[in-house]
């Protein structure tokens, strides 16, 4: 005779009746939480809100401004490259010019460039301390306007008799992203600082930095020549 196995009945888990009352106890004290402490709590959320909307504000500000502004600055670099440098600074009654462009739209990329614009052309005007003062405002990740900027600062300061801070400003172009275009450059600037202060042996070694690493270079002879000229010197 055949036995009829029963199926075996599945293991399932079995949940525990939730206990109301421990829920109702813990709902209680949640609420009695947040009544005592319901003033910390909307302080806290309105501040962060408030961090929100003001980083939306100046995110939309800043994307609307830049637009704006670098329509606005098409002119004074068009000006700027004429070499009409108070049209470019100051617009033409029509346009912007950059020390505009810096006062109405400060929070843009074009306001930070136009500080870069707004000071070469002091430097050129022959106003060398608004040219400090416009290019140590002016920052940039690119690394070889930053180093033009060091180097037209320490430009200024050599004019103004200052090389104290000259050799810094060249010292900080040389060592800012080095390439063979602009760094030699900013090398023979630093040698000849060094020079007129009599620190023949740190000139010696600016030239020789552009006779070893920038051999292709159009200031390889210049540098060349000098170095020979400070060995002699210094002997």
């Amino acid at each position: 005779m055949v036995k009829i196995r029963k199926p075996k009945k599945e293991n399932k888990e079995v949940l525990p009746i939730e206990n109301t009352e421990a829920l109702n106890e813990t709902l209680s004290r949640s609420e009695k939480f947040i009544n005592e402490n319901k003033n910390k709590i909307f302080s806290v959320i309105g501040v962060v809100a408030i961090i929100l909307l003001s980083f939306s504000v100046f995110s939309y500000l800043k994307r609307t401004q830049n637009i704006t502004a670098q329509e606005e600055m098409f002119q004074a670099v068009y000006y700027y490259e004429k070499d009409s440098l108070v049209q470019a600074l100051n617009g033409d009654g029509n346009n912007y010019g950059f020390l505009e462009i810096i006062d109405e739209y400060g929070l843009s990329d074009a306001a930070n460039l136009s500080k870069f614009y707004a000071g070469s052309s002091y430097l050129k005007l022959g106003n060398y301390e608004n040219a400090i003062k416009y290019l140590k405002d002016f920052s940039s990740s690119d690394l070889l306007i930053q180093a033009r900027a060091y180097s037209l600062i320490g430009d200024a300061y050599v004019e103004i008799l200052d090389f104290e801070n000259a050799i810094s400003y060249f010292e900080k172009a040389s060592n800012e992203s080095p390439n063979e275009y602009f760094t030699p450059s900013y090398l023979l600037k630093l040698a000849l600082v060094h020079e007129e202060v009599n620190n023949l042996e740190s000139a010696l070694e600016s030239y020789k930095t552009v006779i070893e690493d920038y051999k292709d270079s159009p200031e390889y002879q210049l540098a060349l020549k000098n170095k020979n000229r400070i060995e002699g010197l210094l002997l």
